[in-house]
């Protein structure tokens, strides 16, 4: 098998993964939000680290820390992707799956946005356009939901935030969910052990299924990150840009074909309204690339967690 197929079995397995995603953490009910993210750390931390032992690469530690601007930076990619996370957890179970996925399809508009403001980027019309038109689609969607849709707007601004301070790091895939899951830990262990005290834990006391499911969440984490580091290097920036996707349709059918979520004519021409914004960003980023190939001096697209 070629590397390009190689590369698309590992994007398309990554997507599929987090497209069907919400279907796992409906199964982690009763366990509360903040339960759920907590043993997703822990568990990501000792799942990793089996597989850096496999791998005998644990001494990357060693030079880690003596780069102390890396571990601020560690830090403060820890923090946004436990936000990402915890809100996305809240929103699955909070019955708000639709919203979820609507913060993953708007995540290229938000990158876009942070590199005008943050990396002072200079961009092309369409992709004014296609901010605009996202604009207009989030007007809609707040009049739709009578309150700004918070928890799509969490998500993308965190996990942009979250991709840019990554492309800044450079580390793999394996080591950075190591070194972000292990800045967690500590405090996701506090919260655990509070939960015990109080008698308010989930784990053990639900059922051995549910145990085994919160054991798993190390890995059904580790797993989709690493087929996604696989894919990004085999695969150009374009394509993978494409695939990224797949993961929001997905989810978005759990919401509202699984789950029977909500999805009046308002909200659809919000949603509507964010897909024609993605396509003329689409559209563009490829006409950008097929110019770049062809030897014009294009500028470097915004980094993002795709990279």
């Amino acid at each position: 098998m070629n590397q390009t197929r190689l590369g698309y079995l590992y994007g398309l397995g990554a997507y599929l993964i987090w497209g069907f995603f919400p279907l796992y953490l409906k199964l982690l009910r009763p366990a509360g939000p903040v339960e759920i993210l907590a043993h997703r750390i822990v568990w990501s931390v000792l799942f990793v680290a089996l597989l850096l032992g496999a791998m005998r690469n644990i001494g990357f530690l060693r030079a880690l820390a003596r780069r102390p601007r890396a571990l601020a930076g560690i830090a403060t990619a820890a923090a946004l992707i436990a936000v990402n996370w915890g809100t996305y957890i809240y929103g699955v179970n909070s019955d708000r799956v639709v919203e979820t996925a609507l913060g993953y399809f708007i995540n290229p508009l938000v990158i876009v946005l942070i590199g005008v403001f943050l990396l002072r980027e200079r961009l092309r019309p369409a992709q004014w356009v296609a901010l605009a038109v996202g604009g207009a689609a989030v007007a809609v969607l707040t009049v739709d939901y009578g309150r700004l849709p918070y928890l799509a707007l969490v998500l993308a601004f965190s996990f942009a935030g979250y991709g840019l301070v990554k492309k800044r790091l450079a580390l793999p895939a394996a080591e950075g969910l190591f070194v972000e899951s292990a800045a967690l830990a500590l405090p996701a262990l506090a919260y655990l052990g509070w939960l015990t005290r109080r008698g308010d834990l989930a784990f053990g006391h639900v059922s051995a299924g549910h145990t085994a499911l919160l054991v798993l969440a190390g890995a059904a984490t580790a797993v989709p990150l690493l087929l996604f580091a696989g894919a990004a290097n085999r695969l150009p920036l374009s394509t993978l840009g494409m695939l990224q996707y797949v993961g929001p349709i997905l989810q978005l059918g759990c919401g509202v074909l699984v789950f029977h979520e909500p999805m009046p004519p308002a909200r659809l021409a919000g949603f509507a309204l964010v897909w024609l914004a993605l396509v003329i960003f689409t559209v563009d980023a490829l006409r950008a690339a097929h110019r770049t190939r062809a030897g014009a001096r294009t500028p470097d697209p915004v980094p993002s967690p795709a990279r």
